[in-house]
């Protein structure tokens, strides 16, 4: 069984930073493909990135490529998102995911319904 807990949400300013980390116990860190996810009010869970074993591998949805950065210390068993140029359309819920990925190292999971395991989230507001 793995449990997560996010921390580092906040209120931001339009073009502000904040970085969220999420906290991993149980299981095993580094054989778990993990991702952001993000649900704003009234709108469906979407993935914002999804990070493989090693972190060498990421997909990041075109809303936030190139001003999000996602990375993960394997040893202390944390995942990370840097979150740049922040936009009041970024205001959110964020959770992260963990899944126990069977296909290897190299391997980006996409899918909300593939992961197993789920954090409580944590707020991100970006005020205008």
């Amino acid at each position: 069984q793995v449990q997560l807990v996010e921390s580092g949400g906040g209120l931001v300013q339009v073009g502000g930073s904040l970085t969220l980390s999420c906290a991993a116990s149980g299981g095993t860190f580094s054989r778990l493909a993990m991702g952001w996810f993000r649900q704003a009010p009234g709108r469906e869970r979407e993935l914002v990135v999804a990070i493989s074993w090693t972190g060498e591998n990421t997909k990041y949805t075109d809303r936030v490529r190139g001003r999000f950065t996602a990375s993960r210390d394997n040893t202390k068993k944390m995942l990370y998102l840097q979150m740049d140029n922040l936009k009041p359309e970024d205001t959110a819920v964020y959770y992260c995911a963990a899944v126990a990925d069977p296909f290897g190292p190299a391997v980006v999971v996409t899918s909300a319904a593939t992961y197993d395991y789920w954090g409580q989230g944590t707020q991100v507001t970006v005020s205008s």
